[in-house]
């Protein structure tokens, strides 16, 4: 059977755990093999529900006492102990900071190779792996020679989607979990909430805005536009070299990576280093004055216009149809 390692957080399974689930079902059917998943840390009803809906068949839950939180030597510790007692012909999780962490742990307690960021994956003798360098900008080719393969899929390199009549009601087993003292040296203790709502990485719609919006000042109407579409708004690093806005809002290879259902970039070149960032958007408006802009060229639909004229008139039109707003 295919392991699939599940990431949750709040009593909720991540993208992350959907994106995997749905990676793995590809990765089943060419192995033949039945999809197991495990689940660390917690035993909540909804959680197996809705794996069982993106298509795990088994899933092992695995609590501790001690395990209120994650830890990567913990979860790496769980990951390595339900290989050795299941005996998997492959173990997969998403390529999140988490997952290839938890991966990264397991696979040097097994002292066996791991290959991250896979985009496309053909079992053989040796398995051949497509995955992603350099923040995307990148398609390295490699094989994987190994007794156990252990493997991520990239972050936002598929659609997550629930399995056609997939059942949600998979079944449960138990796993005996056994700690170590040295496995709970970092733990997540306790979350303090700095901003409510919607995060950049999990907003349906975020509006970013670049070199072209002018100043800190010039971002507002972004943000008036990005809160009437229950977004989040994005940057550019040259905004964030610039003081303009916090580098917790900038997207890119170096800051965050996006997934909404439409990305409105303004005022953005789109140099590789932000559409690293941008590029899994499910659809992209560029609004910029230069049409030969990298941005522009890669979107769904441009504006050629100046952004201080568009934005403030999307906003004007949405509150035309929408005066309750």
């Amino acid at each position: 059977m295919l392991l699939v390692v599940l990431e949750h957080h709040d009593g909720e399974l991540a993208e992350a755990a959907r994106e995997a689930l749905t990676f793995g079902r590809v990765l089943a059917s060419k192995l033949g093999s039945e999809i197991h998943a495990a689940l660390i840390g917690s035993d909540s009803d909804d959680l197996v529900v809705e794996a069982g809906s993106f298509g795990a068949e088994v899933i092992h839950v695995a609590t501790h006492d001690d395990l209120t939180g994650y830890g990567p030597d913990a979860h790496g510790s769980a990951v390595t102990r339900m290989i050795d007692e299941l005996d998997p012909v492959a173990v997969l999780a998403c390529g999140s900071d988490r997952g290839n962490e938890v991966m990264a742990q397991a696979a040097a307690r097994l002292d066996a190779p791991f290959v991250a960021n896979c985009v496309d994956i053909t079992p053989g003798s040796p398995w051949e792996c497509t995955r992603v360098q350099w923040g995307g900008s990148l398609l390295e080719d490699v094989t994987l020679t190994a007794d156990l393969p252990l493997v991520t899929c990239g972050f936002h390199t598929v659609a997550a989607e629930p399995a056609e009549g997939g059942g949600s009601n998979p079944e449960v087993e138990e796993f005996d979990l056994e700690l170590d003292p040295a496995d709970l040296v970092t733990l997540v203790r306790d979350r303090v909430v700095l901003a409510a709502g919607v995060t950049l990485p999990t907003a349906p719609v975020v509006v970013g805005g670049g070199r072209g919006v002018g100043s800190a000042e010039g971002f507002e109407s972004l943000e008036e536009l990005a809160a009437l579409l229950g977004g989040r708004v994005g940057c550019s690093r040259a905004v964030t070299n610039l003081g303009w806005r916090p580098h917790t809002d900038q997207v890119g290879q170096t800051g965050t990576r996006i997934a909404p259902e439409i990305y409105i970039a303004s005022g953005i070149s789109g140099a590789i280093q932000h559409w690293v960032g941008a590029m899994a958007s499910k659809h992209i408006l560029a609004i910029n004055t230069d049409r030969e802009a990298n941005m522009v060229t890669k979107a769904d639909w441009a504006v050629i216009a100046d952004l201080h004229e568009v934005i403030p008139a999307i906003i004007t039109e949405i509150h035309s149809r929408h005066p309750d707003l």
